[in-house]
């Protein structure tokens, strides 16, 4: 059957949490939004509550509530967008922590569910999420008094390290929480990677777990094998898949693989991305098309069956950066169709 295989190695997960955890002296949390960053949380929730991963984010209450069935009453499950309109009953029913993130989400929090855990969320310079200072500053009463959880801040140029954003954000959320005694959490990966004065009592590595850049010593986690479903000849000066889009300067063998656009593999890898075949790389030539991408194998003398897209000579900052992305978008980009094979975690 023609059907592209994604493993994905749980022990390899496990050992980046402990990696990262063991860069500073807060407690290590871990960000399992996006079904695990695209990886299945169902699988990676529960390895990563075995390495010693206490305390879990994800963004939205449905996400927190399925994960909560996944790893029982014991973590503790914080809500990044907060408490959205209509969030209480599954707030409450599965005991999960939102994170505040605006005056109005603090007054429907107070109001619906008075004495259910939460936390907060300080904009100090992104401009995305979280409570200017004005409004923490007027609404610092009323959250101490109900003895919030957490308090957490959000880096913007954490993947930059000498950016001058970093050290900015730093003084703001100091200065935003001084004299408040309640546990902070400041650094994703990037800014555990900035070092421990960013730390504070919680840290959320997220992409790091995956593999993902920053955290350059992190181990590979994903494999992806796309099967073989067609060798063809094709002459000097003919042309490949959609709109003629590659041309043969010489006599070639074009094999198509079982992956496409539909598959998470865009279709800006035209022309610019490789796959192996062991440690040969071979070039995509044509089109990607929705369920198919060709590869020019003229030079090897065995076709396998299947060729690494994304393995030990490929990782998902190299493919993405082909695709002009980010490998947190490859990741979460990966399809449905793929068959996902599990290594490592429980016998």
């Amino acid at each position: 059957m023609a059907q592209p295989v994604l493993t994905i190695d749980l022990d390899a997960i496990a050992a980046n949490w402990r990696a990262l955890a063991a860069l500073g002296h807060a407690e290590a949390g871990a960000v399992v939004k996006a079904d695990a960053y695209g990886l299945g949380a169902e699988r990676v929730a529960p390895a990563l509550a075995r390495a010693g991963a206490r305390r879990f984010f994800v963004a939205e209450t449905t996400e927190g509530a399925r994960l909560r069935g996944i790893l029982g009453p014991e973590p503790e499950i914080f809500i990044l967008t907060g408490h959205m309109a209509g969030d209480a009953a599954g707030l409450r029913d599965a005991a999960l922590t939102p994170m505040l993130a605006s005056p109005e989400q603090a007054h429907r929090h107070l109001a619906a569910l008075p004495g259910h855990p939460f936390g907060i969320q300080l904009d100090t310079g992104m401009n995305r999420l979280g409570l200017k200072e004005a409004d923490w500053r007027a609404l610092v009463p009323a959250l101490m008094a109900a003895r919030p959880k957490l308090i957490l801040g959000h880096l913007a140029c954490a993947d930059e390290p000498g950016h001058a954003m970093n050290a900015a954000q730093l003084k703001r959320f100091r200065q935003m929480t001084g004299g408040i005694d309640v546990p902070r959490s400041f650094a994703a990966t990037g800014g555990i990677l900035l070092g421990p004065d960013y730390h504070f009592d919680l840290t959320r590595p997220g992409v790091g777990l995956y593999g993902g850049a920053p955290f350059t010593e992190a181990r590979a986690v994903v494999r992806l094998s796309l099967p073989v479903v067609q060798v063809r000849q094709v002459a000097e000066g003919e042309t490949v898949g959609y709109g003629n889009a590659w041309t043969a300067a010489r006599p070639a063998r074009v094999a198509a693989l079982a992956a496409g656009y539909a598959d998470g593999l865009h279709r800006s890898l035209a022309g610019r991305a490789r796959v192996f075949a062991g440690d040969t790389a071979c070039p995509l030539v044509g089109r990607v098309s929705m369920d198919l991408i060709a590869v020019d194998v003229t030079d090897l003398a065995e076709v396998p069956d299947a060729f690494d897209i994304l393995g030990p000579h490929q990782g998902i900052d190299e493919l993405a950066a082909a695709a002009g992305t980010i490998g947190y978008e490859m990741l979460t980009a990966l399809g449905p169709r793929y068959a996902r094979r599990y290594t490592g975690g429980p016998a």
